[in-house]
């Protein structure tokens, strides 16, 4: 075998050694937000062996965040996957701040979890660039909102990059890797085998509006209210259609509520904004849904109503005749 031949296979090896290398340079992580993504992501690197440092500026939603952390841990343990042990270990590596230049002092990777955002976004990565160490990457949780323009507010584009997490982050498996115009290679490569680690599958996409995961979803949710607001089909319909004829394990309707409706009304004008294209508008329904307050599970009602305790689904009262479209 000639050494032309060898090469090439040498220097990917060569080149997968050095990814690994910087990734296992990782260990301390900082989370700002403790809300849904920003708790979850805890939970995972905690339970990998990471020490993470959990920012938030109220301390009350880190008091919620590690409730939740740690009842996330007693389901895994009565479904027997970790120990007692475990738990304990794992809550062990997180720690809770609300200030941000305390939170990331030692920080090899900064996650921002915050609100979709754009202005509280560029904010936080203005501070965080400010404060966080000169080797340290910063990645943002964003799901829609451009990486180049968030990264174009720091002094390290280079090791600004997307990550983002699915919901619920313990249980989903894939982390979606958005590069930004000017992010270095050898960024992408750290948060690929970094996501590895995690036991997470790391498909890494390009900064467009929306990236991949809701370029595509969010349409179609936004059509399944359409289809709502025009009198097509109820609430009901809509979704059972789209579990047992496409074998999606919820309904379009059901996700928006799981979602958010203030988070699928906020990506869709991202994407309205960003292409400039009208079928990306957000249906009239929906806007008027987060504007009277109506989100979801978070708030209680969306297009189902949620009972704290009860698994039932429940149409919301409101989509439950076709007067309202009237």
């Amino acid at each position: 075998m000639s050494t032309t031949t060898l090469e090439p296979k040498l220097e990917k090896a060569m080149t997968t050694e050095n990814n690994e290398s910087y990734a296992q340079n990782i260990k301390n992580i900082t989370v700002i937000g403790a809300g849904t993504m920003g708790n979850g992501i805890c939970h995972v690197f905690a339970q990998c062996g990471y020490k993470v440092c959990m920012m938030d500026v109220s301390q009350d939603a880190l008091n919620k965040a590690m409730a939740t952390i740690s009842k996330n841990f007693d389901r895994q343990i009565a479904k027997q996957s970790i120990s007692e042990a475990d738990k304990e270990k794992a809550l062990a590596n997180i720690a809770t701040y609300t200030t941000m230049q305390e939170s990331m002092a030692n920080a090899d990777l900064v996650i921002e979890a915050a609100t979709e955002n754009i202005d509280l976004k560029i904010k936080i990565f203005k501070e965080i660039d400010a404060h966080a160490p000169e080797h340290c990457i910063l990645s943002t949780n964003t799901s829609s909102i451009s990486i180049t323009r968030i990264s174009s507010h720091t002094r390290r584009m280079g090791k600004v990059i997307g990550m983002h997490f699915m919901n619920p982050v313990p249980v989903m498996k894939l982390v979606e890797i958005i590069n930004g115009y000017a992010t270095d290679k050898s960024t992408t490569n750290t948060i690929i085998e970094l996501s590895k680690s995690l036991g997470k599958v790391p498909c890494v996409v390009n900064d467009y509006p929306g990236f991949i995961s809701n370029r595509i979803l969010l349409p179609m949710i936004n059509e399944a209210i359409l289809s709502l607001q025009e009198g097509v089909a109820g609430v009901e319909e809509i979704d059972t259609i789209m579990k047992l004829g496409m074998a999606h394990p919820m309904g379009p309707l059901q996700l928006a509520d799981f979602i958010g409706l203030d988070t699928c009304y906020s990506i869709m004008n991202v994407l309205h904004m960003g292409f400039g294209n009208q079928k990306y508008a957000p249906a009239t329904l929906l806007a008027n849904m987060v504007q009277a307050g109506f989100l979801g599970v978070k708030s209680g009602e969306g297009f189902y109503k949620y009972t704290p305790g009860s698994k039932e689904l429940v149409v919301s009262e409101r989509f439950g005749n076709k007067k309202w479209q009237h």
